[in-house]
């Protein structure tokens, strides 16, 4: 019986290496690897303006990858550090708080994303950040601390307060606080 072996999945560090020497394809698979988490990310806190953002986040990592060092998971934490630096910029452009102003498009948008996506906006922005940086990208909490400059005791008790927020809006007669 010939059994034919499937194609051998490159390790990220070889991907990365290759990405920084050029390579087409490896920007490639690093763009299909983390597109999709960056664009659920960038639909919560930028809606009108995830795919926007998302160009420019990819823009900035491709002419900076060659500083870039660490491992897949620094890696994604510095990609979600690029895309909130890339909301504040949108936001300064703007001249407004970009995601924050529910009109009717954004009504609808909510409507269509995930539960969690809609829950999520009822947060704070930074407590948002935390809850979507944690749970939708799948950083510790160290890397959350990282990508949005904050000590981890800070991200921790940030997290904290975002559950007992959402357990509250799922349920206002479940806590008292």
């Amino acid at each position: 019986m010939l059994h034919v072996s499937e194609p051998r999945r490159p390790a990220f560090e070889e991907v990365l290496a290759a990405a920084r020497q050029g390579s087409p394809w490896a920007f490639g698979w690093l763009y299909r690897r983390f597109q999709p988490r960056l664009l659920r990310m960038l639909a919560v806190i930028a809606p009108h303006h995830a795919e926007d953002i998302a160009a420019d986040v990819w823009l900035e990592v491709a002419g900076s990858l060659s500083r870039f060092s660490g491992d897949e998971p620094a890696f994604r934490a510095w990609l979600a550090t690029t895309a909130r630096y890339q909301v504040i910029e949108a936001t300064r452009r703007s001249g407004r708080r970009v995601g924050r102003a529910l009109d009717d498009a954004a009504t609808e948008q909510m409507a269509s994303a995930s539960f969690a996506a809609r829950v999520v906006a009822v947060l704070p922005p930074e407590q948002a950040d935390v809850v979507l940086l944690r749970v939708v990208r799948g950083l510790d909490v160290d890397e959350v601390a990282r990508a949005i400059g904050r000590p981890p005791a800070t991200v921790r008790s940030l997290q904290h307060r975002a559950l007992r927020r959402l357990a509250r809006e799922a349920d206002p007669g479940a806590l008292t606080a």
